[in-house]
């Protein structure tokens, strides 16, 4: 029972890693106690390396390259400045960014556009006059729900999508998830619109900056999301003909590297993406396969009864434990759980959207949040717990109704 008792610490050093003196950050209290379960004997060091999903570390480090490369060309500055630049009033603003972060987020990754898309709204924010905390509340509840529709959106429904059994990952996630998503953005829309109404008025546009600082990477950047869109396809039709389980998710973000990786900035962009996050996943599986191996998830749960994997009770647990473990480890422990009843590819579906839109409901509910307060705190702008969870509350209670209704009805239509 050692196992269940650092992670508890692990926990709890999270909570606090910015209280006093202490500063630590996730990743680093996440390797400790990775470190400390091999340590005490709780898991050998063999099974350790073993129980490291290659396939969720090789596909976030490939989606990290591109996102890293459209970051230093420019590219995605480029492109979503465009978009929002023709927004006449704070509404059509409003409704661009939710939908465009949104739709981003789902191919990739919300903690890519968490980094990119802070600086975006932020200049939006200076010079529309519009109140910073309402366009970084539109950011992270964009790439929070955004995210929840897509197998490879978030790392959570990524490690869904490889190890919960889905055939056809991508058609169980938008199949179920992509109308009520785009009804939550659009209830995003409304919920903001209530909370900073004195913000909502005619725009003036502002002239559009096309420059891009790197031609010749933005063009192979062009290249890579051609690349991830031609293989998703690919992917539900390999599915469709049976040859789905050769065709490996993980294809689709090495492919996408490729260009990027064959450029002459490739060592520039290598030590630029998030090796810290990628850190913490590895360290994450070493702890989470440990305190697996205790049995104390198992002992907690009753593997016996249906109601463990009934939509209801994965969309309840999903939000509510995700606060307290986070939603990534909260589904790296769940996720066994649903694969050894036999659970429904529904049931799968619903705990990526129940441990997604957990973001919605306070900062520490996802890291991206996490990310876009301290890249705004940088720029001298923030958002307030407070002021998080005044609009996340009722935003996650919407969510969850939306989820649950189209979640349930689904396998009667």
């Amino acid at each position: 029972m050692i196992s269940p008792l650092i992670l508890i610490l692990v926990l709890v050093l999270i909570a606090l890693r910015q209280v006093g003196g202490l500063r630590l950050k996730i990743w680093q209290i996440m390797t400790g106690g990775a470190v400390a379960v091999v340590a005490l004997g709780e898991i050998s060091p063999v099974d350790a390396m073993r129980s490291i999903n290659a396939d969720v570390m090789v596909f976030l480090a490939g989606m990290f390259i591109v996102g890293e490369a459209m970051r230093r060309s420019g590219y995605l500055f480029h492109l979503t400045n465009r978009l929002f630049g023709r927004a006449e009033s704070t509404d059509k603003l409003l409704i661009m960014l939710l939908f465009g972060m949104g739709m981003l987020s789902a191919f990739l990754m919300n903690d890519t556009i968490a980094i990119i898309g802070t600086p975006v709204v932020l200049y939006l924010s200076r010079v529309h006059r519009v109140a910073p905390g309402l366009m970084l509340l539109s950011l992270a509840f964009a790439v929070t729900i955004g995210s929840a529709m897509s197998p490879i959106g978030n790392p959570q429904n990524l490690l869904i999508a490889i190890d919960g059994g889905l055939e056809n990952p991508f058609v169980d996630f938008f199949g179920n998830l992509f109308i009520p998503t785009c009804i939550n953005l659009f209830i995003v829309y409304l919920l903001l619109r209530a909370f900073y109404r004195k913000e909502f008025r005619r725009l003036d546009l502002i002239p559009v900056n096309d420059a891009l600082r790197d031609v010749h990477l933005a063009r192979l950047c062009r290249i890579s999301l051609a690349m991830i869109v031609v293989l998703i396809l690919l992917k539900v039709v390999a599915v469709i003909w049976g040859a789905g389980e050769s065709f490996r998710l993980t294809y689709i973000a090495v492919a996408a590297a490729i260009p990027i990786l064959l450029s002459n900035r490739r060592w520039e962009i290598l030590r630029g993406i998030d090796w810290e996050t990628l850190i913490f996943f590895a360290s994450m599986f070493v702890l989470m396969e440990a305190v697996w191996r205790s049995g104390f998830i198992q002992g907690s749960l009753n593997l016996g009864s249906d109601e463990i994997a009934s939509i209801p009770m994965v969309l309840g647990l999903s939000v509510t434990l995700s606060q307290l473990v986070s939603n990534v480890p909260f589904v790296a422990l769940y996720l066994p759980v649903l694969n050894q009843i036999g659970a429904t590819a529904q049931a799968m579906v619903a705990l990526a959207a129940g441990s997604t839109i957990a973001g919605n409901l306070s900062i520490l509910g996802a890291a991206s949040n996490v990310i876009i307060i301290q890249n705004a705190e940088k720029d001298g702008a923030t958002i307030t717990f407070m002021e998080f969870i005044r609009a996340g509350i009722p935003l996650t209670a919407a969510n969850l109704a939306v989820y649950w209704l189209f979640l349930e009805i689904q396998p009667a239509l």
